[in-house]
């Protein structure tokens, strides 16, 4: 057994790296970091886009800010990760929650909670899933790297009221246009 000793990180220790590593302009290169699993960190990203550290809510907005930087997606799971350390974190649902977006040049720009901007279109796609009992939709909108951002109900009620009829492989959709392409929300006939 070696004498090094082994520290677990912490949300701190995690914030210190990521204010270190995150220094320059932008979003901090997390697609190139790939550092050795350190365990799990009780964070945890609510529907609602809530953070929680230890069951209590983050209130601190810049803290938030700083940890969604870090966030990364690899298979179905969330690891906030800097250059020297990754840590599994849990997402109830989609770790983003799209609270509003506005109509730029006839495209769908949206808006996170913590201050990220996406531009629906081929790189950040519109999609809808149905709850298979209520029938009830989800729409999500994909951010950055595999991470989506669920689209609030305000903001999907005026996508709604922005909704066209188009026909898609002999079927006709009811959805939104943005960045030249059309995304589908419900079949047509359903609208009744």
């Amino acid at each position: 057994m070696s004498g090094q000793n082994i520290v677990k990180p912490t949300a701190e220790s995690l914030a210190q790296s990521a204010q270190a590593a995150g220094k320059g302009r932008g979003l901090p290169p997390v697609h190139l970091w790939n550092p050795p699993f350190c365990g799990d960190l009780d964070i945890r990203i609510a529907r609602d886009g809530t953070w929680f550290y230890l069951g209590t809510p983050i209130g601190r907005p810049p803290l938030v800010k700083l940890f969604a930087s870090i966030l990364k997606k690899e298979d179905d799971k969330y690891f906030l990760v800097t250059p020297v350390e990754k840590v599994g974190i849990t997402v109830d649902d989609a770790p983003f929650v799209a609270v509003d977006f506005n109509q730029v040049d006839g495209n769908l720009v949206f808006e996170t909670g913590v201050g990220d901007f996406a531009t629906a279109g081929p790189d950040h796609p519109i999609r809808v899933v149905r709850d298979d009992e209520t029938g009830e939709p989800s729409p999500y909108v994909l951010i950055r790297a595999n991470l989506e951002a669920l689209i609030d109900r305000k903001s999907f009620y005026r996508l709604v009221d922005l909704g066209v009829t188009e026909t898609l492989d002999s079927v006709d959709w009811f959805g939104v246009r943005s960045g030249g392409q059309f995304f589908p929300i419900i079949e047509a006939s359903e609208l009744g």
